[in-house]
């Protein structure tokens, strides 16, 4: 089962694709932790991906390609992988169907507003990572690590204008997304079929994760269906 998960930024990705990896027992491959652990290493193109992701654009396609390209011939994907945050561009989704075929997308699909409220509401303890969120769930003491009492801070791409940002680059670059694999997948131009399927991001995490699973189970009887005939 080779997946990609679609939605914008705070669209709730990280949290369903934990659930599916899981439950499928598939790595679950995120170019967002990839990136971030370059960053926390210090390396050069650490150094040069914090400078981009700090101004609120996106890594360059050469440098997301080249990382997960390398990590999908790892021996852990040979029976398929959750893609989590990649392909963020037309240009990558082709670069990756050069290397693999995908058998299904879901889109979790959030509106703009609630996507502001659930970014700029997050807090992170720097020092072990814990967050929090001042509405969803917030810390026992306003802006204070409930296990330490060190103070909270907001990430400086969490903030409102950032985050303003990165949406409308979601809108430009990652939107077509959902065109080019809807024809890709009308057109079949895939080679063994291609499933998408739009998921409603609004709901508790167990409804969506439910909703998500069905829409898997459902895609792979479709595509298994496909081949038999």
């Amino acid at each position: 089962m080779r997946v990609i998960l679609l939605g914008c930024p705070g669209a709730g990705k990280g949290t369903q694709a934990k659930l599916i990896a899981e439950r499928y027992k598939i790595p679950q491959i995120s170019t967002g932790e990839i990136l971030r652990s370059a960053i926390k290493n210090g390396t050069e193109l650490g150094k040069k991906v914090k400078a981009i992701m700090d101004e609120g654009h996106l890594v360059s396609d050469d440098i997301v390609i080249e990382l997960v390209k390398e990590r999908i011939q790892q021996p852990d994907c040979k029976n398929g992988f959750l893609l989590d945050g990649f392909p963020r561009t037309v240009i990558q989704a082709e670069a990756l169907q050069q290397q693999t075929s995908i058998d299904q997308v879901i889109d979790i699909d959030v509106p703009e507003d609630e996507i502001i409220r659930r970014i700029t509401g997050r807090r992170i303890h720097p020092a072990s990572g814990r967050t929090y969120h001042v509405l969803y769930q917030p810390p026992k003491i306003a802006d204070t690590d409930d296990i330490t009492g060190e103070a909270l801070i907001q990430r400086s791409d969490d903030s409102e204008e950032t985050v303003r940002k990165r949406l409308a680059i979601y809108e430009t670059q990652t939107a077509p997304l959902k065109h080019y694999y809807q024809h890709l997948k009308s057109t079949d131009q895939s080679e063994q079929g291609l499933v998408y399927t739009k998921i409603n991001g609004i709901g508790s995490v167990d409804e969506i994760k439910n909703q998500i699973f069905s829409a898997l189970e459902h895609g792979q009887k479709e595509l298994s269906h496909a081949k038999n005939h």
